[in-house]
């Protein structure tokens, strides 16, 4: 891949897992061998740079959307295209294979609590590595690739770059991009062998406080389910330490905290959203993200950043898919008015 000096960069091109969600809401998940009922059913967005991508168009991003990676020539294929030229996000790097279906989860929500359980099927993702990916044919400003752990072949080993994925990082760099990155949650351990290598690559890093966890060894979940505010900050710092050159953001449900690189810190609470008032907490990692990286591309302070990520996150609760419930970007703002913010995060030293 040819590298140029990034000059007059706009837009964020989103690279990765391109899924259809089939969410499932049931009434409890059940043990082996017992039934559930599933209530209702609906399809929806999935994969992180899909979820972004609509996310940021529904908010009314002012700024250039485009995809990268693999679907399959079928109907989820053709389907996932068809949304995004609705959405206005180009797809010049997203292309249709023969060789595999298009990604698919069902997503099993159970009523009473949000709570998710999944079952993946990989399909195309699985066989993209970026290799057709000329980060000098694209004039966007940030490069955002999610999920680490669940793109087989960009997690294959690589010579030179220890991993695909940050050599397909280090490009995107090498081309006056910023780089962003996300992993998927999983009970591996995977983290220091995938994630790990990407850091030294990635300009913001945005992932939840078990992802952050696992790649770190810290355990920012104290034995009684509260957040461990001392191993958050260590564990973020140990990222910057790793590797990342800007920023790093952990999300949890209780809101969002970022560390700069030059010690910074940032915390916001999320939106005290009644239990009623949330169909599903699919996507809403993804939500909190996008709200970021709006706010990183349009140069925001990371505080404003953090604010409009909890209420993007707060939003996508409303509708059991990932990307549904996200409205226009002053919609969201308005939404500490109706909820709330919780009470603010207090960092133990």
């Amino acid at each position: 891949m040819k590298s140029k000096p990034g000059q007059n960069r706009s837009g964020l091109l989103a690279g990765g897992n391109w899924i259809i969600d089939q969410v499932k809401i049931i009434d409890v998940f059940p043990k082996r061998e017992s039934l559930a009922n599933i209530l209702s059913q609906s399809q929806g967005t999935g994969g992180a740079p899909y979820n972004v991508a609509i996310n940021l168009a529904k908010l009314g991003a002012p700024f250039p959307l485009a995809g990268a990676g693999l679907v399959g020539k079928d109907a989820l294929g053709t389907a996932i295209l068809e949304d995004c030229q609705r959405h206005k996000v180009d797809t010049k790097f997203l292309k249709a294979t023969p060789a595999a279906s298009t990604s698919y989860t069902d997503v099993m929500t159970e009523k009473a609590d949000g709570k998710r359980t999944f079952f993946h099927n990989r399909g195309a993702n699985a066989l993209w590595k970026g290799e057709d990916l000329d980060f000098t044919k694209t004039k966007a400003k940030i490069f955002h690739l999610g999920y680490l752990l669940l793109l087989d072949a960009l997690d294959a080993p690589d010579k030179k770059w220890v991993t695909r994925g940050a050599g397909l990082l280090a490009a995107a760099q090498a081309a006056g991009l910023k780089t962003c990155v996300d992993v998927v949650s999983e009970d591996s351990n995977r983290f220091a062998q995938i994630v790990t290598p990407a850091l030294k690559y990635t300009d913001y890093c945005i992932l939840n406080e078990l992802e952050a966890g696992s790649t770190t060894g810290f355990k920012i979940r104290k034995a009684d389910g509260k957040l461990d505010t001392v191993a958050l900050r260590h564990a973020a710092g140990a990222m910057l330490q790793l590797g990342v050159k800007e920023i790093v953001v952990i999300h949890f449900p209780e809101g969002g905290f970022a560390r700069t690189r030059d010690g910074k810190d940032f915390w916001q609470s999320s939106l005290n959203i009644p239990a009623k008032a949330i169909a599903g907490t699919a996507g809403a990692g993804d939500a909190f993200c996008s709200g970021v990286l709006y706010g990183l591309h349009e140069g925001w302070d990371l505080q404003r950043c953090l604010l409009t990520a909890v209420c993007v996150a707060a939003a996508s609760l409303s509708d059991p898919t990932c990307t549904a419930g996200v409205k226009k970007l002053e919609e969201c703002l308005a939404l500490p008015k109706k909820f709330k913010v919780r009470p603010p995060l207090e960092p133990n030293d």
